[in-house]
């Protein structure tokens, strides 16, 4: 017997700069190769995902899974504002066709974070063109995949510069690093202002964006690019994926906590009542007291990134954005950084137990997708922080499934009856 209904997507996730390599197109691309970049390390080749992807999808097939969240680079698609490449579309729709070939349904990240070095010249999500600009793109991947790919996220995580701008702890950075998140340092602004032909003034990253007008930019990207697709193809399932972390308070932290939830992710989740589906993306939890983020205990077992294992903050979440959105809820991710892989199945685990119990209380649950299929590039922390299912070598590309992708994939195979 199982809770979960019939039909549930079970899959991993992976995004196209972390594992593709050589995206030299890009903004992060640029950021990462100027002297005192915030990057621990350059991508690089990353895991040669952009060349190995039949294999990527292969092993997902394999160990048992049926779902694999991936993103397309907007910076190879369209190179040049209005100029897009009939070449690297075509590549994409080659990696749809793979998943297809699988038994495996894709679910395409239209933005995962970085955005073409053109548009951040002209400062990224800050500029009054960058919604247009986004619709545009969505609705030229939308007329290539023709039909082909039923499930789209449009974008990855606006609500990121948000959660920074009310003190709280990012996914993209491990606590160590939110210094360098916040503040760049100066010296680099400048030469990745240089690099890309930009005004250091105006020039900026894509994420995060924590201006207010830059994030009312993203809602309306968000709008524009889920119109273009649905006019293209009507079947189509689209909406984003939030940040979500599990909010709790110590006495006198009620205040600041509903400030954050309400500017960091409810009036995000309230966006997604326009939408098929929200993406939930959970990994820990985070107190919050009267001067806000309540440090760890000395002792609470931590992931590699310095955030809190704390399994149960999945459920909370989804119970979260099913109350607010008003939408079904698709876990787009959820995982653990950590070199002990009997660790990961065991956070896995309890939050599956709280994802089951969601279930079990009416909530609209579409699907599991955990972070990440592969040991990837995490951002500023570069290669240490370790959250996938398989271990890439650094040097040859080698997969090695770890036991957790056999155990997730029994899991998938059993629709949820035993874990």
């Amino acid at each position: 017997m199982t809770n979960f209904p019939e039909g549930f997507l079970w899959g991993a996730a992976t995004a196209g700069h972390q594992i593709e390599g050589g995206n030299t197109l890009s903004d992060h691309w640029a950021m990462e190769h100027v002297p005192r970049s915030p990057f621990t390390e350059p991508s690089g080749d990353a895991c040669d995902g952009y060349h190995r992807f039949t294999e990527d999808i292969a092993l997902l097939a394999q160990a048992g899974l049926n779902t694999y969240r991936f993103s397309v680079e907007w910076s190879r698609i369209e190179p040049e504002p209005g100029m897009f490449s009939r070449a690297e579309l075509d590549h994409y729709l080659r990696v749809v066709q793979a998943c297809h070939d699988a038994g495996v349904t894709p679910v395409v990240t239209l933005n995962h974070f970085t955005v073409p070095a053109w548009l951040a010249r002209d400062g990224a999500w800050n500029s009054p063109e960058a919604p247009g600009r986004f619709a545009r793109y969505c609705e030229a991947v939308a007329t290539h995949m023709a039909g082909a790919v039923p499930w789209y996220c449009t974008l990855n995580e606006p609500n990121l510069g948000a959660m920074l701008s009310m003190g709280g702890t990012i996914p993209m950075a491990s606590l160590e690093e939110l210094g360098v998140v916040e503040r760049p340092d100066p010296e680099a602004v400048r030469a990745f202002a240089a690099r890309i032909g930009g005004d250091e003034r105006i020039a900026l990253l894509g994420n995060p964006v924590p201006s207010a007008e830059g994030i009312a930019h993203l809602m309306e990207a968000h709008r524009r690019g889920r119109d273009a697709v649905k006019r293209v193809d009507p079947s189509a399932k689209v909406g984003w994926t939030l940040a979500i972390p599990d909010f709790h308070t110590i006495p006198g932290g009620e205040e600041i906590a509903g400030l954050v939830r309400e500017k960091s992710l409810e009036n995000f989740l309230l966006v997604s009542r326009e939408d098929d589906f929200v993406g939930v993306q959970t990994y820990t939890r985070e107190v919050l007291g009267p001067e806000g983020r309540v440090p760890l205990p000395e002792d609470a077992p931590r992931f590699q990134t310095g955030w809190e294992v704390y399994p149960q903050a999945l459920g909370n979440s989804v119970r979260l954005a099913a109350r607010v959105a008003r939408v079904p809820v698709l876990v787009t991710e959820n995982g653990m950084a950590t070199a002990d892989d009997a660790q990961r199945v065991a956070y896995t685990a309890e939050a599956l137990r709280g994802l089951e119990e969601c279930l079990k209380e009416g909530v609209d649950v579409l699907g599991y997708l955990h972070w990440s299929l592969l040991d990837n590039f995490e951002w500023h922390s570069g290669y240490a922080m370790t959250f996938g299912l398989v271990a890439v070598d650094r040097v040859t590309f080698e997969r090695t499934p770890k036991p957790s992708l056999g155990w997730l994939g029994a899991v998938a195979r059993s629709n949820g009856a035993s874990f």
